[in-house]
């Protein structure tokens, strides 16, 4: 008897030491978005857009304007500068420029703004609306942490952080 305890004892730590395998796998979390599509681009639009899109990779440089190094509002105001569209430089100023308008309502060109810091609902992002389609509304702004790129409002991080969305054309 005296045995088979340290056996035992030996037999439930050797099994205990089992490695499991878990397997994670991080799935996108999307939103539907009401959101109607849009046929009639107008040409100011898209050309905004398409010049917006040139930058697409470039690093974030906070207060930068350039293919060296841009921050969103800076996306904005370089975008719509290139098409003698004077906005203001900063988000704060863009936040209340032009007409406010519903989610579902949105077009290309117009400009999206976003809450991103925790705990608060103070704009402080904003993107430019570069695709229009039935449940998704997708923008181009520049991530402070991958540069300038194209996202989607039904993705959950910007579906919650969203605030606004203002036309200036």
């Amino acid at each position: 008897m005296k045995k088979l305890i340290p056996l035992i004892l030996l037999l439930l730590i050797v099994t205990s030491c089992k490695s499991k395998k878990t397997v994670v796998t991080k799935k996108k979390q999307t939103h539907t978005v009401k959101a109607k599509r849009t046929e009639n681009v107008s040409k100011d639009a898209a050309s905004i857009v398409e010049y917006a899109k040139t930058f697409d990779g470039t690093r974030y440089k906070y207060g930068g304007t350039t293919k060296k190094g841009m921050d969103c509002s800076g996306l904005i105001y370089t975008s719509f500068s290139k098409h003698n569209i004077n906005l203001p430089r900063t988000t704060s100023g863009l936040k209340s420029t032009g007409d406010w308008v519903d989610l579902k309502e949105v077009r290309v060109g117009d400009l999206v703004f976003f809450a991103t810091s925790k705990n608060s609902r103070k704009v402080n992002h904003v993107g430019i609306v570069t695709s229009v389609r039935t449940g998704n509304v997708e923008f181009i702004h520049a991530s402070s942490s991958r540069g300038v790129m194209i996202s989607s409002i039904a993705e959950k991080y910007w579906y919650f952080s969203f605030v606004q969305a203002r036309r200036v054309l």
